[in-house]
């Protein structure tokens, strides 16, 4: 139990940082926020960029992955991040998040990852249909999703955790 629990926390401070990796303006930048992919498309009138094409977003030594990132703003200021298609989040502190999908709200600051989402730190998996993680209260919920096919049980959260040897 000590390492599922150790695993958790470590999952949700990292992904809190990396959820920062997005924010839009944060209050004392310690890092810039790095962008590369293989264009850029600008709609106006729609008030998004799209990074297309072997995204890669970097803030120090958080990575985020993806075949697409798009930003849509608000006034001015970004409101939404959304990343598809074989999303990674990779932090040496908590691990790697994978999934089809996440997005980040600028304004309530949840992370939602979603579609075969995998979290991995060491030897330790969990895997599940969504990742919802608060930045602000740190609370993070891995779900099941829906029922399983007819005739199939449902689908259920599953983890496996390898015992350190401290903690025999």
């Amino acid at each position: 139990m000590k390492n599922l629990a150790a695993f958790t926390t470590a999952f949700v401070l990292g992904l809190a940082v990396s959820g920062s990796l997005m924010a839009a303006t944060p209050a004392k930048p310690v890092q810039d926020i790095k962008v590369s992919s293989d264009r850029f498309v600008a709609d106006l009138n729609g008030k998004t960029g799209t990074f297309v094409g072997n995204v890669l977003v970097t803030q120090g030594d958080i990575r985020m992955r993806a075949n697409q990132v798009r930003i849509t703003s608000v006034a001015g200021k970004a409101d939404k991040v959304t990343a598809s298609g074989n999303v990674v989040v990779d932090s040496p502190a908590s691990g790697t998040a994978t999934g089809d999908m996440g997005v980040y709200s600028v304004g309530p600051r949840t992370v939602v990852m979603s579609g075969n989402v995998v979290l991995k730190r060491a030897k330790d998996v969990m895997r599940g249909a969504e990742l919802t993680v608060n930045l602000t209260t740190g609370q993070a919920t891995l779900g099941a999703g829906g029922r399983g096919t007819s005739g199939a049980p449902p689908a259920r959260v599953q983890g496996v955790f390898t015992p350190t040897q401290d903690s025999q």
